[in-house]
């Protein structure tokens, strides 16, 4: 898995791509905090909860429909967080999937259950370039070669994403005067 530092790189280059306007700040700390949410589940590893159960990490939290059912709770609440429910939903369903997907291109674990429901089964991306973090000790070796990866392969893009973003806003802010 990506550290908890990294995965708010997703909806942090969102909101800042799209900007305020698009995202505003109450949206963009409930985009972050949705994209780390799916790691609660080490809690049951504490608990005795296997790593491969389907309540396991990487389980059942890490699905695309337990996204869905985050992104839908967004919704229900967009007037605290000042945007549309469509809004909500939208962007706390992308940052919420992007934890699974993230975890998915990682070279450790067992996979990610993103079909859960439907499906057990742990997948991983036909690529793999993001170095896995430890569960423990992320400030040992294994953990600051995996942040060194995060910074290429999570921070780097996102970067450039929301660059990409808001150079594609300005344009069209210039184009509009």
């Amino acid at each position: 898995m990506p550290t908890f530092l990294s995965h708010p790189a997703v909806p942090a280059a969102l909101g800042l791509g799209l900007g305020e306007d698009a995202v505003p700040p109450r949206l963009l700390v409930a985009g972050a905090i949705a994209s780390v949410l799916p790691d609660l589940d080490v809690i049951g590893l504490h608990a005795g909860v296997p790593y491969a159960a389907p309540l396991g990490h990487r389980g059942a939290t890490h699905s695309l429909a337990a996204a869905v059912a985050l992104a839908l709770l967004g919704a229900a609440l967009h007037r605290p967080l000042r945007t549309r429910a469509r809004t909500a939903f939208l962007f706390l369903l992308a940052s919420a999937a992007s934890h699974g997907v993230l975890d998915a291109f990682t070279n450790g674990g067992l996979g990610v259950a993103l079909l859960w429901p439907f499906s057990d089964a742990r997948l991983f991306a036909p690529v793999r370039p993001i170095q896995v973090a430890p569960l423990r000790h992320v400030l040992g070796a294994r953990g600051l070669a995996a942040l060194g990866s995060e910074l290429l392969r999570v921070w780097a893009p996102c970067a450039a994403v929301a660059l990409a973003l808001a150079a594609r806003r300005l344009a069209a802010r210039r184009a509009r005067t």
